[in-house]
C-alpha cells in the first residue's frame, strides 16, 4: 500500500525537477577573434631599364608598278615565247613575242631605196652646182653669182630629200625591229590575254607584268603611335627596318627583312591612320633563295619604333583591375595599392615611367582579396625585373 503511493510522488517530483532545470536560462558563448590571414605572395624587385618598342601592322604585298604590255606595230602574233606565260619571269629586254615582220621588211627595203636615190640626186646637184661656179669664172665676171646661179635652192632640196629618206628609213628600222616585243625591265607574268595569230594594233593588251626587283607593302599605323617611331618624311631621313611574317600561315618562323622608305602625304578619311610604305628587296628570293611573297599576299609586320630610356617594363599578369598593381612594403611586408599609367604596353608587358622607384618590390601572386595595408608574406626571395622582348600587339598606352 505505501509503494503504490511512493511512486506517483516520486514521479511528480522528477518531473518537477526536470521542469526547473530546463528553465534556467542558458549562457550565450561569446564569440572568440579570428587569428589574423597572412596573405603569401611571389614577388619582383622594381629596376630601370631601356626597352625597344616594336609597332605591328599588317598589310599585303603588292608589285611596285604594274604595267599592261601593248605592241609599239600594228600586225599578227607568229610567235609567243615562253618567257610570256602566266606566272613566268623573264629578264629585261628578253623577246616575250613576235609580229608577223614581212610587211616591215618590205617598209625597210623600200626606205632604203629611197635613201640611194636621194643620195643620187644630190650627187648630181652638187656637181652642178660646182660645174656652175666653173661656168660663172670662165665668163670673167667679177662679181659674185646668186644662190640661182650656183644652184644652192636646188642642193638645199636635194639634201633634204637625202635627211627625209634616211629618217624613213631609221623609222622602218625601229617598226621592224618592234615585231619583236621585248620585256621593259625585269619581271614576272601576271596574265597573258593574246594568243598565236590574233591580229593585234599599237594599243592592244597583250597582257599584265610586273617588276620583282623589290615589292611594297602599305603598312597602317594609328595617330597614337607616330609619336613612337621616326619615319621617313624627307629624302635621305633613314629607313626603318621591318620584319615580315606570313599572316595565313600556322607557322611564323620565315622571316623576310623589309624597311619603310616613304609615307603617304595624308591620312586615311575614313581612319585617320597614316600609311608607311615598307619596300622588299628580292621578294621571290630569286637571289637570296628564300621563300617567295607572292603579290596580293597578307602579312604581319613588326616595325622597329623608338627605345624608352630608362622606364620600368612589369609583366602584364601582375596587373590588378584598371591601371592598377600591389606593391610590397619592403620594412613591414604588406599590400600597397598603386595607380600606374603605362606609356606603352603589349600582350604580355607593361611600360611606365613615372610613379615608381627603383628597389620597390612588385606582388605577381593573383590574390583574390588584398585591401591596402594587408600583411603579406614574401615566399620568393626578390628578383629583378628583366624587360622581355617585345612580341605581338604592341602598342601606346590608352590604346
Amino acid at each position: 500500500m505505501l509503494l503504490r503511493l511512493l511512486i506517483p510522488l516520486l514521479i511528480l517530483a522528477f518531473g518537477g525537477l526536470t521542469a526547473w532545470r530546463l528553465g534556467i536560462p542558458v549562457e550565450t558563448p561569446k564569440p572568440q577573434p579570428a587569428p589574423p590571414q597572412v596573405l603569401k605572395t611571389e614577388i619582383l624587385e622594381l629596376q630601370r631599364s631601356d626597352y625597344q618598342i616594336t609597332i605591328d601592322s599588317q598589310g599585303s604585298i603588292r608589285a611596285h608598278y604594274t604595267t599592261t604590255l601593248t605592241p609599239q606595230v600594228a600586225g599578227t602574233i607568229i610567235r609567243l615565247h615562253e618567257r610570256f606565260e602566266d606566272g613566268a619571269f623573264f629578264k629585261k629586254d628578253e623577246i616575250l613575242a613576235e609580229l608577223d615582220p614581212a610587211d616591215f621588211q618590205v617598209a625597210v627595203s623600200a626606205a632604203e631605196s629611197r635613201v640611194a636615190r636621194s643620195e643620187a640626186v644630190l650627187v648630181q646637184e652638187e656637181a652642178r652646182a660646182k660645174q656652175a661656179r666653173l661656168n660663172w669664172n670662165d665668163l670673167g665676171y667679177n662679181e659674185e653669182p646668186s644662190e640661182l646661179v650656183l644652184r644652192v635652192p636646188q642642193l638645199k632640196e636635194a639634201k633634204a630629200s637625202v635627211d627625209a629618206a634616211t629618217a624613213e628609213l631609221e623609222q622602218a628600222r625601229r617598226d621592224l625591229e618592234r615585231t619583236k616585243i621585248r620585256a621593259p625591265f625585269d619581271g614576272r607574268v601576271q596574265e597573258r590575254a593574246v594568243g598565236l595569230g590574233q591580229a593585234v594594233g599599237g594599243s592592244t593588251p597583250l597582257g599584265e607584268i610586273f617588276a620583282t626587283d623589290f615589292a611594297e607593302i602599305r603598312l597602317p599605323l594609328a595617330p597614337r603611335q607616330l609619336d613612337f617611331i621616326n619615319l621617313p618624311s624627307h629624302p635621305g631621313d633613314a629607313e626603318v627596318p621591318v620584319t615580315l611574317t606570313d599572316a595565313i600561315a600556322q607557322s611564323h618562323d620565315i622571316q623576310w627583312d623589309a624597311r619603310i622608305v616613304r609615307t603617304e602625304g595624308a591620312l586615311d578619311e575614313a581612319s585617320r591612320e597614316l600609311f608607311a610604305i615598307a619596300r622588299i628587296d628580292d621578294p621571290f628570293g630569286l637571289i637570296s633563295g628564300k621563300p617567295p611573297l607572292r603579290i596580293g599576299q597578307p602579312v604581319r609586320a613588326s616595325i622597329r619604333g623608338n627605345i624608352l630610356k630608362e622606364v620600368f617594363v612589369i609583366p602584364r599578369h601582375t596587373m590588378r583591375g584598371v591601371n592598377r598593381i600591389y606593391l610590397v612594403d619592403r620594412q613591414n611586408p604588406a599590400i600597397q595599392r598603386t595607380t600606374i599609367e603605362p606609356v606603352w604596353s603589349t600582350a604580355d608587358v607593361l611600360v611606365i615611367k613615372e610613379g615608381l622607384q627603383p628597389g620597390q618590390w612588385l606582388a605577381t601572386t593573383r590574390l583574390p582579396y588584398a585591401p591596402d595595408g594587408a600583411p603579406v608574406e614574401v615566399v620568393e626571395r626578390p628578383v629583378a625585373v628583366e624587360a622581355p622582348q617585345p612580341n605581338a600587339k604592341s602598342k601606346p598606352s590608352g590604346s
